[in-house]
């Protein structure tokens, strides 16, 4: 089969479209069809060499598929060959056929494409699990959501607008994406460029009450600033830390104000947590797919013998959105 494969590590110039054997699935698993996927942040760090795969998994990029079942492995049951469906896969998105678990999968509304299907799973899942699932945004409460613009981020933002229409919803982002950001339904849109502490203008917004939910990517450069803007009772999340590791933190005030911070990946989390995630993704979010209240955000879809193209507009980071791999037609 086609897939996107590497040749040792380091920057675009190490992908490349070559023939590799099909996957075959083994226990509880399914053979997909992959008529897209898309592309992800985490992708550009394997690329690199800093993100290896779970033991056991794909070591092609790619960690979500959209398409049809061409064969089921043994034990998999409520499945059948010629499904629609979506999928997180720990890796082997980026070729003509990828195995899955089969308690992985998601069904994708005949409303749908498999393009904006491929952009499901890693961004709406990952905003779904950690503002919903982990920090408990209620509706009417407040939230902030960091990186304007991105897959996760316009993810969240749709979703908060879908699930808890009331919430208020404040979102940093570069200056050539806030005008965007703020027609996608955020109430506070600032130019974390001019306001790198944004803590202040959060105080004034929220009248000194604070937020309640952070979902953050950036890591050690905004844990003062989103501390500062943490309400009574907040939770903090960090999926990422593009900005490093390490910073200091004053736990008393965290203490007295009843603080919570919660770090969360996705990825290496059990198959059957996973499979967890799934389900109450299933119940709770993808009928908003199906009626088109929630329709993902494309920034373009490239064929994919164009994957160093994509991966470069990934890098250069003005896309808003998603960034998409057409596989087959």
């Amino acid at each position: 089969m086609k897939a996107v494969l590497m040749e040792g590590f380091g920057g675009v110039e190490v992908l490349k479209l070559g023939e590799v054997d099909r996957p075959v699935p083994k226990e509880g698993e399914v053979l997909v069809k992959v008529y897209a996927t898309s592309i992800n942040r985490p992708d550009l760090v394997q690329r690199e060499g800093k993100y290896p795969p779970p033991p056991g998994d794909s070591e092609i990029l790619g960690l979500e598929v959209a398409g049809i079942i061409e064969e089921l492995g043994p034990g998999v049951t409520g499945w059948k060959k010629g499904d629609r469906v979506v999928s997180l896969v720990g890796g082997g998105g980026y070729a003509e056929y990828a195995v899955a678990y089969a308690c992985h999968l998601m069904p994708v509304p005949e409303t749908v494409s498999f393009e904006e299907a491929a952009c499901i799973c890693e961004s709406y899942i990952t905003a779904f699990l950690n503002v919903f699932m982990i920090g408990g945004l209620k509706d009417g409460e407040t939230a902030i959501l960091h990186g304007g613009g991105g897959g996760v981020n316009t993810a969240a933002i749709q979703l908060c607008k879908a699930l808890a229409p009331k919430s208020k919803l404040i979102v940093t982002a570069s200056p050539e994406k806030l005008e965007r950001v703020k027609q996608l339904g955020a109430d506070l849109v600032i130019n974390f460029k001019e306001t790198p502490d944004f803590s202040e203008a959060v105080k004034e917004f929220t009248n000194k009450k604070g937020v309640d939910v952070i979902l953050d990517h950036v890591g050690a450069k905004y844990l003062a600033p989103n501390m500062n803007s943490l309400g009574y009772k907040g939770r903090l999340v960090i999926i990422g830390v593009i900005s490093g590791i390490k910073a200091e933190l004053n736990l008393a005030l965290m203490m007295v104000k009843r603080q919570q911070i919660i770090g969360s990946v996705l990825r290496s989390r059990p198959v059957s947590e996973k499979g967890e995630i799934a389900a109450e993704f299933v119940r709770r979010a993808m009928p908003k797919f199906a009626d088109r209240t929630i329709v993902p955000i494309i920034e373009k879809a490239f064929p994919i013998d164009q994957v160093v193209e994509a991966h470069r507009m990934m890098e250069q980071d003005k896309h808003f959105g998603k960034i998409v791999l057409k596989v087959a037609e």
